[in-house]
């Protein structure tokens, strides 16, 4: 078996939180052919309208999903951080249907699209876990959703910073609500659908009202609850506390 990076730990015990995995299952995952790739920010894994023949796993820094309007207008609509697959879809569909770009300088381990559809088709468990982990991705894509939808400009804000604060906390990124900001404040507000400006007042006004500490990037919830009402955030979308998937 090749060396294998920690964030392959990282993500095993990611998917062992969605589904009971076997000594053979972890196994099975680590043995996964792979090639790996250091990309500077701004660097794209997959690009709308290629035909990928890889998955990838993010093995370190951050990256985010996009698309990308007719005029050029760009609506991120994901991000994702280390020990998370970015695009498991392409095991089974062919043409990819979003661009997936470094935030930061990332390391990726490309896996062929054929190794993992084998193991899927061959493995329960593993299938369970996968299937389980792109239905939490679902769920947050829905979520996202609903926040430039439906939200004001203040929770929209409110909630990004919620949401990556448990993420990050979950992928030991963070700590007590404090963590580094991944994004410059034009994809935030690519994120949220705003522009800049408006990001930068909402983040003025958060930390004047006292909810948030900002040090250039570094966030500080300073009182979690007031910011869970100001976002509208409920974390039940994240699964987080979800009991492994038990069957049989």
């Amino acid at each position: 078996m090749p060396d294998l990076h920690p964030t392959w730990e990282l993500m095993i015990r990611r998917l062992e939180r969605r589904a009971p995995l076997a000594d053979r299952d972890r196994r099975a995952l680590l043995g996964l052919p792979h090639n790996v790739r250091r990309l500077a920010p701004g660097g794209h894994v997959v690009r709308d309208g290629d035909s990928p023949e890889y998955c990838a796993l993010l093995l370190s820094g951050f990256a985010y999903r996009y698309k990308l309007t007719g005029e050029g207008g760009r609506q991120i609509i994901s991000l994702h951080m280390a020990g998370e697959w970015v695009d498991l879809q392409h095991m089974f569909l062919g043409i990819a249907d979003t661009s997936v770009q470094t935030l930061t300088e990332a390391e990726i381990a490309f896996i062929p699209r054929a190794a993992i559809e084998a193991l899927v088709l061959s493995n329960t468990a593993v299938a369970r876990a996968l299937w389980i982990d792109t239905l939490i991705d679902s769920s947050i894509f829905r979520e996202w959703v609903v926040n430039v939808g439906r939200r004001d400009s203040r929770a929209r804000v409110a909630h990004i910073l919620c949401e990556f604060s448990l993420r990050l906390e979950a992928a030991g990124l963070a700590k007590d609500h404090v963590y580094e900001l991944p994004m410059t404040q034009e994809q935030l507000a690519d994120a949220v659908g705003l522009t800049s400006v408006h990001v930068n007042r909402v983040l003025k006004q958060l930390g004047e009202e006292g909810l948030i500490d900002r040090d250039r990037r570094t966030i500080r919830i300073v009182d979690w609850k007031r910011m869970r009402d100001a976002g509208d955030f409920n974390e039940r979308y994240l699964h987080h506390d979800a009991e492994p998937l038990r069957v049989g």
